[in-house]
């Protein structure tokens, strides 16, 4: 049996979303979990992190080096980090497995366990039974949202950030490590909002020009109750469409909520925009999800 079914791909079409459970195993969470543990452990914390504030100059040096060092993070294991995890000597004032926001963009190519994950015959069979005739890997996340202070996420749309024409060629899938619930911060989305395009673009700016990107349009407001929660459980997963506008909250409670998350493309007859941040590299071109 299909792990995706009609009902499945129909709420996906109609609402934008469709949670399923049962992606992967407890112990293949863990296993995530655990790994990316390790490549905490190891990390080297970027020098633009580690600035001393003293000066005007070396904020807007700072500001530069975080810019830097997220456009060129496409194809590379890079570390961003919550706000205030460091003193005003650089040194960190939380220990370092608390002090992340995300890791990104390319765990899918280089690490082989997030690698196997992205490519599995459950992640082919759903692209599959959605239709996707070339699809691509775009970019891959590890998602914290540390117990206390996780960061909120405003209301979005995804293609603002990775646009393509025409629209409608882009899906998310956020696997749940732990179980995501309204306390520690799941996801919240407006049913049906994926069929009313886009208002806001992140665009590269022309080479050489600072700040590397710009916004382009405004984000919507939007009433607080059109949001529904959508609760995971670890190891399901949610399916997300690239207009479909939806949130989560600071994580209040006890309790970490680890995502692994990553962006499919369909490629056939579809235009990736040179002006998006996220850009193939020799190094790294979009891998087929396709693979043997």
């Amino acid at each position: 049996m299909d792990f995706m079914t009609d009902r499945d791909v129909q709420k996906y079409m109609e609402d934008g979303y469709v949670v399923l459970d049962g992606l992967l195993t407890s112990r293949e969470c863990d296993e995530l979990r655990q790994r990316m543990a390790e490549i905490v452990e190891r990390m080297d914390v970027p020098g633009h992190c580690r600035t001393t504030f003293s000066t005007y100059h070396d904020e807007q040096l700072k500001t530069q080096g975080n810019a830097d060092y997220f456009i060129t993070s496409g194809d590379k294991i890079r570390f961003f980090f919550e706000k205030g995890v460091f003193d005003d000597k650089g040194e960190f004032i939380v220990p370092k497995q608390r002090s992340l926001n995300k890791v990104g963009h390319a765990l899918h190519a280089f690490e082989p366990l997030y690698k196997k994950v992205t490519h599995s015959p459950k992640i082919q069979g759903m692209a599959k039974k959605l239709g996707l005739m070339s699809p691509v890997v775009l970019q891959s996340m590890f998602i914290f949202k540390q117990p206390g202070f996780g960061g909120e996420v405003t209301p979005h749309q995804d293609a603002t950030f990775l646009y393509t024409e025409p629209l409608g060629r882009v899906m998310g899938l956020w696997i749940a490590l732990e179980d995501a619930t309204v306390n520690n911060g799941c996801l919240w989305f407006i049913p049906g909002s994926h069929n009313s395009g886009i208002s806001r673009r992140m665009v590269r700016t022309p080479t050489g020009t600072f700040p590397l990107t710009d916004f382009t349009g405004r984000e919507k407001t939007y009433a607080d109750d059109k949001f529904v929660a959508a609760p995971v459980k670890k190891g399901g997963v949610v399916l997300i469409h690239g207009e479909v506008v939806h949130r989560s909250a600071v994580n209040t409670s006890e309790d970490s909520r680890h995502v692994y998350t990553f962006h499919l493309m369909e490629t056939q007859d579809t235009r990736w925009s040179p002006d998006n941040w996220l850009q193939p590299t020799e190094e790294l071109p979009f891998p087929p999800l396709y693979m043997k």
